[in-house]
Protein backbone atom coordinates (compact mmCIF):
# COMPACT_ATOMS: atom_id res chain seq x y z
CA UNK A 1 0.00 0.00 0.00
CA UNK A 2 0.95 3.31 -1.16
CA UNK A 3 -0.24 6.77 0.28
CA UNK A 4 -1.30 9.20 -2.18
CA UNK A 5 -2.47 12.87 -1.72
CA UNK A 6 -5.20 14.40 -3.21
CA UNK A 7 -7.45 17.53 -3.87
CA UNK A 8 -10.69 17.71 -5.56
CA UNK A 9 -14.11 18.73 -4.89
CA UNK A 10 -16.88 16.73 -2.56
CA UNK A 11 -20.81 15.83 -4.30
CA UNK A 12 -21.67 19.23 -2.26
CA UNK A 13 -19.00 21.45 -4.62
CA UNK A 14 -16.44 22.37 -1.86
CA UNK A 15 -13.16 21.83 -1.74
CA UNK A 16 -11.40 18.73 -0.52
CA UNK A 17 -8.06 17.57 0.29
CA UNK A 18 -6.06 14.73 2.22
CA UNK A 19 -4.49 11.62 1.90
CA UNK A 20 -5.68 7.77 0.88
CA UNK A 21 -3.96 4.64 0.84
CA UNK A 22 -3.98 2.36 -2.35
CA UNK A 23 -1.84 -0.04 -4.37
CA UNK A 24 -1.66 2.21 -6.94
CA UNK A 25 -2.95 5.77 -8.75
CA UNK A 26 -5.97 3.67 -10.70
CA UNK A 27 -7.02 2.27 -7.09
CA UNK A 28 -6.57 6.07 -5.15
CA UNK A 29 -9.23 7.38 -7.65
CA UNK A 30 -11.52 4.31 -7.92
CA UNK A 31 -11.42 4.82 -3.92
CA UNK A 32 -11.78 8.52 -4.40
CA UNK A 33 -15.26 8.43 -6.49
CA UNK A 34 -16.62 5.66 -4.50
CA UNK A 35 -16.46 8.42 -1.61
CA UNK A 36 -17.96 10.88 -4.00
CA UNK A 37 -14.67 12.87 -4.25
CA UNK A 38 -14.12 13.89 -7.66
CA UNK A 39 -10.03 14.58 -7.72
CA UNK A 40 -8.36 17.24 -9.76
CA UNK A 41 -4.85 15.84 -9.01
CA UNK A 42 -3.59 12.96 -6.93
CA UNK A 43 -0.18 12.28 -6.09
CA UNK A 44 2.22 10.08 -4.34
CA UNK A 45 3.41 11.32 -1.12
CA UNK A 46 6.80 10.28 -1.83
CA UNK A 47 7.13 12.83 -4.27
CA UNK A 48 7.11 15.41 -2.34
CA UNK A 49 3.63 17.16 -3.31
CA UNK A 50 3.26 20.59 -1.19
CA UNK A 51 6.32 19.87 0.46
CA UNK A 52 8.29 22.89 -0.42
CA UNK A 53 5.87 25.44 1.12
CA UNK A 54 6.36 23.84 4.29
CA UNK A 55 9.71 23.67 6.45
CA UNK A 56 10.33 20.43 8.58
CA UNK A 57 11.71 22.70 11.30
CA UNK A 58 13.79 22.04 14.50
CA UNK A 59 10.82 22.14 16.75
CA UNK A 60 8.88 20.09 14.31
CA UNK A 61 11.78 17.13 14.09
CA UNK A 62 11.67 17.02 17.85
CA UNK A 63 8.32 17.07 18.40
CA UNK A 64 7.90 14.44 15.92
CA UNK A 65 10.78 12.21 17.32
CA UNK A 66 8.97 12.67 20.48
CA UNK A 67 5.68 11.40 20.11
CA UNK A 68 6.99 8.42 17.88
CA UNK A 69 9.18 7.36 20.68
CA UNK A 70 6.25 7.50 23.43
CA UNK A 71 4.04 5.19 20.92
CA UNK A 72 6.94 2.83 20.56
CA UNK A 73 7.62 2.57 23.98
CA UNK A 74 3.94 1.85 24.49
CA UNK A 75 4.41 -1.21 22.37
CA UNK A 76 3.33 -0.04 19.31
CA UNK A 77 4.96 -1.55 15.92
CA UNK A 78 6.59 1.52 13.64
CA UNK A 79 4.09 0.91 11.04
CA UNK A 80 1.20 1.75 13.39
CA UNK A 81 3.03 4.28 15.50
CA UNK A 82 3.19 6.22 12.17
CA UNK A 83 -0.40 5.61 11.15
CA UNK A 84 -1.12 6.75 14.01
CA UNK A 85 1.37 10.01 14.38
CA UNK A 86 -0.19 10.78 10.87
CA UNK A 87 -3.24 11.67 12.41
CA UNK A 88 -1.79 13.84 14.47
CA UNK A 89 -2.86 17.41 13.61
CA UNK A 90 0.24 19.42 15.98
CA UNK A 91 2.44 18.18 12.92
CA UNK A 92 -0.12 20.29 9.81
CA UNK A 93 1.40 20.31 6.79
CA UNK A 94 4.36 17.82 7.19
CA UNK A 95 1.60 15.21 7.60
CA UNK A 96 2.68 14.20 3.59
CA UNK A 97 6.40 13.66 5.09
CA UNK A 98 5.50 10.91 7.57
CA UNK A 99 3.33 9.39 5.03
CA UNK A 100 6.33 8.91 2.70
CA UNK A 101 8.47 7.73 5.90
CA UNK A 102 5.67 5.19 6.00
CA UNK A 103 5.69 3.90 3.14
CA UNK A 104 9.56 4.07 2.24
CA UNK A 105 9.15 1.56 5.53
CA UNK A 106 6.83 -0.76 4.07
CA UNK A 107 9.16 -1.02 1.31
CA UNK A 108 11.83 -1.99 3.40
CA UNK A 109 14.32 0.62 3.80
CA UNK A 110 14.81 1.83 7.61
CA UNK A 111 13.84 4.81 9.32
CA UNK A 112 16.73 6.92 9.33
CA UNK A 113 17.01 7.19 5.30
CA UNK A 114 13.42 7.70 5.00
CA UNK A 115 13.60 10.60 7.23
CA UNK A 116 16.47 11.74 4.93
CA UNK A 117 14.60 11.27 1.70
CA UNK A 118 11.73 12.77 3.46
CA UNK A 119 13.43 16.48 3.62
CA UNK A 120 16.80 17.93 3.18
CA UNK A 121 16.66 19.48 6.79
CA UNK A 122 17.17 16.48 8.58
CA UNK A 123 20.79 16.26 9.28
CA UNK A 124 23.71 13.83 8.77
CA UNK A 125 23.78 13.43 12.58
CA UNK A 126 20.12 13.17 13.47
CA UNK A 127 20.27 10.32 10.86
CA UNK A 128 23.26 8.53 12.30
CA UNK A 129 21.71 8.57 15.90
CA UNK A 130 18.39 6.63 14.59
CA UNK A 131 20.61 4.58 12.37
CA UNK A 132 22.05 3.69 15.84
CA UNK A 133 19.19 3.51 17.40
CA UNK A 134 17.83 0.56 15.00
CA UNK A 135 21.31 -1.45 14.59
CA UNK A 136 20.94 -2.00 18.72
CA UNK A 137 17.32 -2.39 19.04
CA UNK A 138 17.11 0.84 21.25
CA UNK A 139 15.24 2.94 18.83
CA UNK A 140 12.45 4.98 21.44
CA UNK A 141 14.93 5.51 23.86
CA UNK A 142 17.55 7.46 21.11
CA UNK A 143 14.50 8.98 19.59
CA UNK A 144 13.48 10.31 23.40
CA UNK A 145 16.63 11.71 23.76
CA UNK A 146 17.10 12.96 20.23
CA UNK A 147 14.07 15.47 20.71
CA UNK A 148 15.52 16.34 24.35
CA UNK A 149 18.84 17.33 22.67
CA UNK A 150 16.96 19.38 19.32
CA UNK A 151 14.99 20.93 21.99
CA UNK A 152 17.95 21.88 24.26
CA UNK A 153 19.21 23.19 20.61
CA UNK A 154 15.99 25.35 20.47
CA UNK A 155 16.44 27.00 23.78
CA UNK A 156 20.05 27.55 22.72
CA UNK A 157 18.89 29.55 19.60
CA UNK A 158 16.08 31.51 21.22
CA UNK A 159 18.54 32.86 24.32
CA UNK A 160 21.01 34.27 21.08
CA UNK A 161 18.31 35.51 19.48
CA UNK A 162 16.84 37.21 22.80
CA UNK A 163 20.11 38.44 22.93
CA UNK A 164 20.52 40.25 19.70
CA UNK A 165 17.21 41.18 20.15
CA UNK A 166 18.45 45.19 21.62
CA UNK A 167 21.15 45.48 19.68
CA UNK A 168 18.82 45.18 16.31
CA UNK A 169 16.56 47.72 17.72
CA UNK A 170 19.05 50.08 18.67
CA UNK A 171 20.49 49.26 14.96
CA UNK A 172 17.23 50.05 13.77
CA UNK A 173 16.42 53.22 15.43
CA UNK A 174 19.69 54.78 14.81
CA UNK A 175 19.23 54.34 10.72
CA UNK A 176 15.82 56.31 11.06
CA UNK A 177 17.08 59.48 13.12
CA UNK A 178 20.02 59.30 10.19
CA UNK A 179 17.85 59.27 7.61
CA UNK A 180 15.88 61.92 9.11
CA UNK A 181 19.06 64.12 10.21
CA UNK A 182 20.27 63.53 7.25
CA UNK A 183 18.17 63.52 4.48
CA UNK A 184 15.70 66.09 5.41
CA UNK A 185 16.58 68.17 8.67
CA UNK A 186 20.67 68.72 7.48
CA UNK A 187 19.32 69.69 3.54
CA UNK A 188 16.27 72.03 4.93
CA UNK A 189 19.54 74.10 7.16
CA UNK A 190 21.70 73.91 4.23
CA UNK A 191 19.62 75.81 1.69
CA UNK A 192 19.00 78.15 4.85
CA UNK A 193 21.92 79.02 5.63
CA UNK A 194 22.93 79.54 1.83
CA UNK A 195 20.00 82.11 1.06
CA UNK A 196 20.79 83.95 4.55
CA UNK A 197 24.73 84.17 2.89
CA UNK A 198 25.89 82.51 6.06
CA UNK A 199 28.89 80.89 5.22
CA UNK A 200 28.92 76.67 6.34
CA UNK A 201 31.10 74.86 8.87
CA UNK A 202 33.73 72.95 8.20
CA UNK A 203 31.55 70.00 9.47
CA UNK A 204 28.68 70.82 8.09
CA UNK A 205 30.81 69.98 4.63
CA UNK A 206 31.41 67.40 5.92
CA UNK A 207 28.19 65.47 6.71
CA UNK A 208 26.67 67.19 3.26
CA UNK A 209 29.67 65.14 1.44
CA UNK A 210 28.76 62.19 3.72
CA UNK A 211 25.40 62.10 3.06
CA UNK A 212 25.89 62.54 -1.15
CA UNK A 213 28.07 59.52 -1.04
CA UNK A 214 26.72 57.65 1.74
CA UNK A 215 23.93 55.72 -0.47
CA UNK A 216 26.07 54.25 -3.18
CA UNK A 217 29.00 53.25 -0.85
CA UNK A 218 26.62 51.51 1.57
CA UNK A 219 24.83 49.86 -1.78
CA UNK A 220 28.45 49.02 -3.11
CA UNK A 221 29.33 47.56 0.48
CA UNK A 222 26.14 45.59 0.33
CA UNK A 223 26.77 44.38 -3.28
CA UNK A 224 30.45 43.47 -2.36
CA UNK A 225 29.58 41.79 0.93
CA UNK A 226 27.07 39.66 -0.82
CA UNK A 227 29.16 38.69 -3.41
CA UNK A 228 32.15 37.67 -1.16
CA UNK A 229 29.49 35.91 1.21
CA UNK A 230 28.24 33.60 -2.03
CA UNK A 231 31.80 33.16 -3.31
CA UNK A 232 32.99 31.67 0.62
CA UNK A 233 29.88 29.44 0.61
CA UNK A 234 30.57 27.66 -2.92
CA UNK A 235 34.14 27.40 -1.61
CA UNK A 236 33.23 26.21 1.72
CA UNK A 237 30.71 23.51 -0.01
CA UNK A 238 33.35 22.09 -1.90
CA UNK A 239 36.19 21.79 0.05
CA UNK A 240 36.03 20.23 4.16
CA UNK A 241 39.88 21.95 3.71
CA UNK A 242 38.04 25.39 3.98
CA UNK A 243 35.85 24.54 6.36
CA UNK A 244 38.51 23.06 8.65
CA UNK A 245 40.38 26.19 8.09
CA UNK A 246 37.63 28.37 8.92
CA UNK A 247 37.12 26.38 12.19
CA UNK A 248 40.17 26.62 13.38
CA UNK A 249 40.46 30.61 12.55
CA UNK A 250 37.00 31.41 14.61
CA UNK A 251 38.54 28.79 18.04
CA UNK A 252 41.99 31.52 18.06
CA UNK A 253 39.97 34.44 17.71
CA UNK A 254 39.74 36.30 21.32
CA UNK A 255 36.12 36.33 21.98
CA UNK A 256 34.65 34.53 19.38
CA UNK A 257 36.79 31.52 19.94
CA UNK A 258 36.13 30.71 23.77
CA UNK A 259 31.86 30.61 23.02
CA UNK A 260 33.00 28.76 20.31
CA UNK A 261 34.94 26.34 22.24
CA UNK A 262 32.03 25.88 24.92
CA UNK A 263 29.96 25.88 22.55
CA UNK A 264 31.14 22.58 20.51
CA UNK A 265 32.41 21.12 24.16
CA UNK A 266 28.90 21.13 25.35
CA UNK A 267 27.49 19.72 22.16
CA UNK A 268 29.78 16.88 22.02
CA UNK A 269 29.66 15.91 26.19
CA UNK A 270 25.58 15.96 25.56
CA UNK A 271 25.42 13.73 22.54
CA UNK A 272 28.07 11.34 24.04
CA UNK A 273 26.25 11.06 26.68
CA UNK A 274 22.86 10.45 25.17
CA UNK A 275 24.50 7.85 23.19
CA UNK A 276 26.40 5.56 25.50
CA UNK A 277 23.03 5.70 27.87
CA UNK A 278 21.35 4.08 24.07
CA UNK A 279 23.46 1.67 24.21
CA UNK A 280 25.78 2.52 21.59
CA UNK A 281 29.28 1.48 21.55
CA UNK A 282 32.14 4.08 22.66
CA UNK A 283 34.07 3.76 19.26
CA UNK A 284 30.77 4.47 16.81
CA UNK A 285 29.80 6.83 19.79
CA UNK A 286 32.70 9.40 19.73
CA UNK A 287 32.41 9.55 15.92
CA UNK A 288 28.91 10.25 16.16
CA UNK A 289 29.55 13.20 18.88
CA UNK A 290 32.03 14.95 16.96
CA UNK A 291 29.88 15.43 13.91
CA UNK A 292 27.36 16.68 16.09
CA UNK A 293 29.74 19.87 17.44
CA UNK A 294 28.91 21.09 13.93
CA UNK A 295 32.51 21.73 13.01
CA UNK A 296 34.49 19.79 10.31
CA UNK A 297 37.69 20.08 12.08
CA UNK A 298 36.24 17.99 15.39
CA UNK A 299 34.67 15.85 12.60
CA UNK A 300 37.85 14.99 11.50
CA UNK A 301 39.62 14.55 14.54
CA UNK A 302 37.78 12.67 16.74
CA UNK A 303 37.15 10.35 13.76
CA UNK A 304 41.19 9.71 14.13
CA UNK A 305 40.51 9.63 18.12
CA UNK A 306 37.83 6.91 17.55
CA UNK A 307 40.74 4.82 15.32
CA UNK A 308 42.91 5.30 18.81
CA UNK A 309 40.26 3.93 21.07
CA UNK A 310 39.41 1.48 19.04
CA UNK A 311 43.04 0.21 19.43
CA UNK A 312 43.22 0.38 22.91
CA UNK A 313 43.82 4.25 23.84
CA UNK A 314 41.34 5.29 26.67
CA UNK A 315 38.85 7.97 25.63
CA UNK A 316 40.35 10.30 27.87
CA UNK A 317 43.37 10.08 26.29
CA UNK A 318 42.54 10.50 22.87
CA UNK A 319 40.26 13.35 23.85
CA UNK A 320 43.82 15.22 24.65
CA UNK A 321 45.04 14.96 20.94
CA UNK A 322 41.61 16.59 19.44
CA UNK A 323 41.27 20.58 19.83
CA UNK A 324 39.72 22.21 21.41
CA UNK A 325 37.63 19.33 23.29
CA UNK A 326 41.13 18.78 25.69
CA UNK A 327 40.88 21.74 27.55
CA UNK A 328 38.35 20.49 30.44
CA UNK A 329 36.52 17.72 29.04
CA UNK A 330 39.38 15.04 29.41
CA UNK A 331 39.39 15.33 33.41
CA UNK A 332 35.75 15.04 33.37
CA UNK A 333 36.10 11.76 31.20
CA UNK A 334 38.70 10.57 33.37
CA UNK A 335 37.12 10.52 36.60
CA UNK A 336 34.02 8.61 34.69
CA UNK A 337 36.01 5.81 33.29
CA UNK A 338 37.64 5.79 36.63
CA UNK A 339 34.28 5.54 38.62
CA UNK A 340 31.98 3.90 35.93
CA UNK A 341 29.54 6.83 35.49
CA UNK A 342 31.05 8.27 32.26
CA UNK A 343 27.64 9.49 31.02
CA UNK A 344 26.61 11.30 33.93
CA UNK A 345 30.07 12.86 34.50
CA UNK A 346 29.85 14.07 30.82
CA UNK A 347 26.28 15.23 31.71
CA UNK A 348 27.87 17.68 34.62
CA UNK A 349 30.67 18.62 32.26
CA UNK A 350 28.08 19.63 29.82
CA UNK A 351 26.11 21.28 32.21
CA UNK A 352 29.28 23.13 33.40
CA UNK A 353 30.10 24.09 29.33
CA UNK A 354 26.60 25.29 29.26
CA UNK A 355 26.78 27.95 31.64
CA UNK A 356 30.12 29.17 30.53
CA UNK A 357 27.94 29.86 27.06
CA UNK A 358 25.51 31.85 28.65
CA UNK A 359 28.11 33.67 31.13
CA UNK A 360 29.99 34.34 27.57
CA UNK A 361 26.99 35.26 25.90
CA UNK A 362 25.73 37.72 29.16
CA UNK A 363 28.89 39.88 29.01
CA UNK A 364 29.30 39.83 25.01
CA UNK A 365 25.70 40.99 25.12
CA UNK A 366 26.90 43.52 27.79
CA UNK A 367 29.86 45.06 26.02
CA UNK A 368 27.80 45.32 23.27
CA UNK A 369 24.66 47.38 24.25
CA UNK A 370 26.84 50.11 25.85
CA UNK A 371 28.91 49.96 22.42
CA UNK A 372 26.32 50.44 20.59
CA UNK A 373 24.89 53.22 22.34
CA UNK A 374 28.12 54.91 22.19
CA UNK A 375 28.72 54.73 18.86
CA UNK A 376 25.00 56.03 17.67
CA UNK A 377 25.07 58.84 20.36
CA UNK A 378 28.61 59.88 18.50
CA UNK A 379 27.03 59.83 15.06
CA UNK A 380 23.41 61.32 16.39
CA UNK A 381 25.91 64.06 18.41
CA UNK A 382 27.69 65.22 14.82
CA UNK A 383 25.00 65.50 13.05
CA UNK A 384 23.23 67.79 15.32
CA UNK A 385 26.61 69.72 15.76
CA UNK A 386 26.58 69.74 11.75
CA UNK A 387 22.88 71.58 11.95
CA UNK A 388 23.37 73.66 14.98
CA UNK A 389 26.90 74.86 14.02
CA UNK A 390 25.52 77.13 10.94
CA UNK A 391 22.41 78.28 13.01
CA UNK A 392 24.82 80.08 15.86
CA UNK A 393 27.25 81.49 13.15
CA UNK A 394 23.84 83.04 11.66
CA UNK A 395 22.99 84.23 15.37
CA UNK A 396 26.33 86.25 15.61
CA UNK A 397 25.58 87.62 12.40
CA UNK A 398 22.43 88.78 13.43
CA UNK A 399 23.29 90.31 16.24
Amino acid sequence: MKTFAYKGYDATGRAAQGLIEALDLKEAREKLQARGVLPETVSPAEAGHGQRRARFNLDQRAMCYHELASLLQAGLPLIQALDILIQSPELGPNLLRLAGVRDRIREGQGLARSFAQASGEVTAFERAVIEVGERVGTLAQVLQRLAAFLEEQKKMRERILTALLYPAVVLTLALLVATVLLGFLLPWVTRMMQDAGVPLSGLTKFMLALRAWLGPLLLAAAACGVLAWLRFRRRVAESDEVQQRLDQRLLRWPLVGRGYAALINLRFARTLAMLLRGGVPLVEALAIAGRATGSTWVTATTAQGAERVKHGASLAAALRTIEPLNMALPAWVQAGEAGGNLDALLDHAADRFQQQWDRLMMRSMALLEPALIIIVGVFVLLIALAILLPILTMNQTLT
